[in-house]
C-alpha cells in the first residue's frame, strides 16, 4: 500500500492528474487500450475538470480509453446524484473518448437488477480470460472515494454486498436513501492492477485511520475489503483526511 498525503487540495489534484498521466502513458506503451474506473461523490470533480483543459487534456490518449463506473444510483441520468452525469458535465463531455468506449451503468428503463447483470456481462466480456486465472487482472485503474462511514464503492456497512465473491456487479436497496443503487464488487475490483482511493476532508479522518490502522472488520468499514491481488494500492489523501494517522 503506498499513502500519499497532500498539504492542499490543489496540490492533491495536480499530484493525481499527474500520477494518471504517467501510468496511462506507461501502460499504453505496452497495450493498445487503457480501462479506467471512474468514482462519484464530491472529491473527485476538481480532478476530472482538471484532466478537461490544457494541459492534460493534450497529454493523455483519450482515444483509447475506455470508461467504466465504481457504482450508480439508480436514478434517471437527468438527476443530479447520477454519477454518470458529473462525470460527463466535468470531464467525459470535453475529452474525445468514442462513445462505444463509455460504460454508463444503465438506469432508465431497466430494473436495478438487470441493469447489474448487464455491466457483469459487458465486463466478462472486456475480460474473458480473468475469470479462470488468478493472476490475470481486469481494470488498469480504479479510482475510488471513501465515505465518512468508510463505505467505498456501493458496499456499504452491514450490507450482504460487502462480501460478495461471485458476482462482479450487482445491486442493492438502501433503506436509509430510499433508493436501489447498482456497484461493482470486491471480486472484480480486486483484480485490478491499479487502484487509486481519493481522500480528503477532516470528516474522513477516523474512517481513514481505522481502515488503514484498525482492526479487520470490513462490515464496519467496508474500504478495508479493497485488496489487489496482483496490482497496487494506492491512497491519495489531504492533510486533513490524515490527521489522525500515525505517520
Amino acid at each position: 500500500m503506498h499513502l500519499h498525503i497532500f498539504k492542499t487540495p490543489d496540490e492533491f489534484n495536480h499530484a493525481i492528474a499527474d500520477w494518471m498521466v504517467d501510468c496511462i502513458a506507461e501502460t499504453l506503451k505496452k497495450q493498445n487500450r487503457f480501462t479506467l474506473v471512474l468514482s462519484g461523490g464530491n472529491t473527485p470533480k476538481a480532478l476530472y475538470q482538471l484532466l478537461s483543459v490544457a494541459p492534460y487534456r493534450e497529454k493523455i490518449a483519450w482515444e483509447k480509453l475506455h470508461i467504466f463506473w465504481g457504482d450508480e444510483r439508480d436514478v434517471p441520468f437527468s438527476d443530479s446524484r447520477n454519477n454518470a452525469k458529473m462525470a460527463y458535465e466535468t470531464l467525459l463531455n470535453n475529452v474525445p473518448v468514442p462513445a462505444s468506449q463509455i460504460h454508463v451503468m444503465q438506469t432508465e428503463n431497466i430494473s436495478p437488477e438487470k441493469s447489474a447483470e448487464a455491466y457483469e456481462k459487458t465486463l466478462h466480456e472486456y475480460f474473458p480470460l480473468t475469470t479462470h486465472n488468478s493472476q490475470l487482472t481486469t481494470f488498469d485503474l480504479v479510482l475510488l472515494g471513501m465515505g465518512d462511514d468508510g463505505h467505498v464503492l456501493s458496499l456499504i456497512p452491514g450490507t450482504a454486498v460487502v462480501h460478495e465473491e461471485e458476482k462482479w456487479a450487482t445491486s442493492l436497496w438502501l433503506e436509509a436513501q430510499n433508493m436501489n443503487r447498482i456497484t461493482l464488487t470486491k471480486t472484480v475490483v480486486n483484480k485490478s492492477k491499479q487502484i487509486a482511493f481519493l481522500t480528503t476532508g477532516d470528516n474522513k479522518a477516523h474512517a481513514l485511520k481505522e481502515v488503514l490502522e484498525g482492526h479487520y472488520n470490513p462490515d464496519l468499514y467496508p474500504s478495508q475489503e479493497i485488496k489487489p491481488e496482483n496490482g497496487e494500492l494506492h491512497w491519495f489523501v489531504d492533510e486533513a483526511a490524515a490527521a489522525q494517522l500515525r505517520v
